[in-house]
């Protein structure tokens, strides 16, 4: 409670347009009491003089004489201690609408008139709602744009609108030049475009009513599509593993045919070997015994011996089992069977298959860029520069992971992969698959780039995103250009010093992002068709690093 009287006793004795405690206080005719420099310097300027709170006009101006009483009342006051402001004013600060009446350091607007075309805070705001006349008035929540109602050439408010010129005037506009004009009340105006305004939301709603709806049949029509496709693969899954199953058991089957084949030729075979070596071994033994025959000196002997020594003639069917054995090529035609069948397998396959597959489906799609850098670092390639393509006024260092502009050339061999023209240089890798890596800048412009190998080495045609065999981003101190073919692209987004690649060869994707500590944004994104291995690359006005991240 003695805070209170406190608080009551200071509103008191307190300046309405400096809200301090009264310094010099004088009383105007109305009886309100102000500092004295205060109500002057509110005064100053004006021709016609009104207080701040009740808005009585005086004429002629009121003489200031200083209240006596009321300063003896302010000094025994600040003998409490007490003279500091409370400390539950609300100051402006940046951004809010200051109180208009206020002066040294202002408080934050509450409301806004438009009809005094001022803001006031809560203590300068009471007489509107004391004072009948101004009861009246039409305050709206606190505008910076309460300027705009006056009249620039009038100094009046604002209350008619001119549909001819479609623009808001004032009362001596209408008889000035905008005299015989369409003209009728901005309230007027108001609430006709408040009919429009309400068609429109109406006309929006209805739209977005009819898209949200043919969003979720679009959504329906997606979990159809995929219920189907789910289906068709599941069905192609079980028909492929008959097919397999089939071919296999077939399989088995011809090999099976083929191992009984075999042994029953080779039993055959073997049957008629071993006779023709069983008889080959008995005329080995006749052979033998006519050979001793033959070398009998006893004439009457070799007589007597010969006719039981001639061997017996050869059987007809030893003779014929010779004359029969076919050439090395037993199971021949069922491997022409097989080919056979294999093609007309592939026909089928090749003709056929239209008619099962989706073909306006891709169903290679490019796969899902990674959400988070930690997923971006999964495909992380570490890369290095190639010094037989730096430019002779490049410096490589850090294991060639680093290049830096130089005041003077550095003494490079000749070789016919340096670029000669542009102080630019490209990685030794080539990349392809999905690779992700970061270029760390410093001290001037770079263009983070990749390019074909065979890009040209000099003339303004070598220059990174300046032809049709390269890709790059400008990174400028505070702004990032894409340049592909000469053709630039103004690309928005946080301004930083190192920037990641991401790189999809086989679906042709080609990001550049933005990274401010662990937080990647997308810059710029390229969808394409590569033709050949990528390289990394870097034109510089400064230095440029390529980061290890593993």
């Amino acid at each position: 409670m003695a805070q209170r009287g406190v608080q009551l006793e200071r509103e008191t004795f307190s300046c309405a347009i400096c809200l301090d405690l009264l310094k010099d206080p004088v009383t105007i005719p109305c009886g309100h009491s102000y500092c004295m420099h205060c109500i002057k310097h509110h005064w100053d300027g004006e021709l016609i003089h009104s207080c701040p709170q009740c808005r009585q006009s005086f004429t002629p101006r009121p003489v200031l004489l200083k209240s006596t009483m009321l300063a003896a009342l302010v000094e025994e006051l600040k003998k409490t201690g007490l003279q500091a402001a409370p400390a539950d004013l609300c100051y402006a600060g940046a951004g809010d609408v200051t109180c208009d009446v206020c002066t040294g350091r202002k408080l934050r607007a509450c409301k806004s008139c438009l009809q005094c075309v001022a803001s006031y805070c809560d203590q300068h705001l009471q007489p509107h709602y004391d004072v009948a006349p101004l009861k009246k008035h039409k305050l709206v929540e606190p505008s910076k744009k309460l300027q705009e109602n006056i009249c620039s050439r009038h100094d009046e408010v604002k209350k008619l609108f001119c549909r001819t010129d479609q623009q808001s005037i004032c009362y001596l506009c209408s008889v000035d030049e905008h005299k015989g004009h369409d003209t009728v009340s901005a309230a007027a105006e108001r609430t006709e475009r408040q009919r429009e305004l309400e068609g429109s939301r109406l006309n929006i709603q209805q739209r977005i009513q009819d898209g949200e709806k043919e969003v979720k049949l679009l959504q329906q029509e997606v979990e159809a599509v995929n219920g189907s496709a789910d289906k068709a693969v599941e069905d192609s899954e079980k028909t492929f593993t008959e097919l397999i199953r089939l071919v296999e058991e077939r399989s088995s089957d011809v090999k099976q045919q083929l191992r009984s084949q075999q042994e029953r030729e080779v039993s055959g075979v073997r049957e008629l070997q071993e006779k023709l070596e069983q008889e080959i071994s008995e005329l080995k033994r006749r052979d033998a015994e006519l050979e001793l025959l033959s070398h009998t000196e006893d004439h009457n002997q070799f007589l007597l011996s010969y006719p039981s020594s001639l061997p017996a003639p050869l059987s007809e069917a030893t003779h014929s089992s010779s004359a029969n054995i076919r050439p090395l090529s037993y199971f021949e035609d069922v491997t022409a069977a097989l080919s056979a069948f294999r093609g007309k397998l592939q026909d089928v396959l090749r003709e056929e298959w239209t008619h099962v597959s989706p073909t306006e489906v891709d169903v290679l799609l490019p796969a899902a860029e990674p959400a988070s850098r930690a997923g971006f670092l999964k495909y992380s390639q570490e890369v290095t520069l190639d010094p037989n393509t730096a430019n002779t006024w490049l410096l490589l260092s850090e294991g060639s992971r680093k290049a830096t502009l130089m005041r003077q050339q550095q003494s490079y061999s000749s070789h016919p992969d340096r670029f000669i023209d542009c102080p630019q240089v490209l990685s030794r890798e080539g990349l392809s698959g999905r690779c992700y890596w970061e270029v760390e800048r410093r001290g001037g412009r770079v263009f983070v780039a990749v390019a074909y190998k065979n890009i040209s080495r000099a003339g303004g045609e070598s220059l990174f995103g300046f032809n049709d065999k390269s890709w790059s981003l400008d990174c400028d101190q505070n702004s990032f250009t894409f340049r592909y073919n000469s053709i630039k692209t103004l690309v928005s987004g946080p301004p930083s010093s190192r920037v990641g690649v991401y790189l999809d060869h086989r679906a042709g994707v080609l990001s550049f992002y933005s990274i401010v500590s662990e937080t990647m944004t997308l810059l710029h994104r390229v969808q394409t068709t590569f033709t050949q291995p990528l390289h990394a690359g870097v034109w510089l006005r400064g230095t440029a690093e390529f980061c290890k991240l593993k």
